[in-house]
């Protein structure tokens, strides 16, 4: 063999290798991402969210969902869906702090963020969540548990799901005019 192709031989292994480690170092960098919630939506019998001063609850009755105070609406099922669609799937991809007295930048206060209280069967709150949104990144939001002052950066924005007004959840029934 002559010299150039033994270099060529050389270059091509030396970049190889570099390839390998530059695809071993960037694995580092890729986001972890966890389920948020470990539930099922068959789990949950109450839906609580409270934003600001304003609250709703919503009720599962057998397999009928209705807001509670309020009898003139039905609950739309595309709202329910969608809920549980989008928030039961959401996922924890970065954590932004630990520290408590950060809360407010990140909008989930108590005062500032929005409120999910899901509770089971039994009566038990099988999960407690404080939304807030994020000011830089509208796809995303941030979230925090009751039991830990970790927030996290979510893979998508569920605030817009977390309504606190009667008509967003539900609409005046259809009435049938006999002709």
């Amino acid at each position: 063999m002559n010299n150039r192709l033994k270099i060529g031989i050389g270059a091509l292994v030396i970049l190889i290798g570099l390839f390998f480690i530059n695809q071993k170092n960037q694995k580092n960098y890729i986001s972890q991402s966890t389920n948020l919630f470990s539930i099922s939506k068959d789990d949950v019998k109450k839906i609580l969210i409270q934003s600001n001063q304003e609250a709703i609850e919503l009720i599962k009755i057998d397999t009928t969902w209705s807001i509670s105070g309020n009898d003139t609406l039905i609950v739309k099922e595309r709202s329910i869906s969608q809920f549980f669609d989008r928030v039961l799937n959401l996922k924890l991809e970065t954590l932004m702090t630990t520290k408590q007295e950060k809360w407010s930048t990140y909008n989930i206060s108590d005062s500032l963020g929005t409120h999910l209280a899901l509770v089971g069967w039994d009566d038990q709150t099988v999960g407690y969540y404080v939304f807030g949104s994020s000011s830089s990144d509208y796809a995303r939001c941030y979230v925090r548990t009751d039991q830990s002052s970790d927030v996290y950066l979510t893979n998508e924005n569920v605030v817009y799901s977390l309504q606190t007004s009667p008509t967003y959840w539900g609409e005046k029934p259809v009435e049938n005019i006999p002709e």
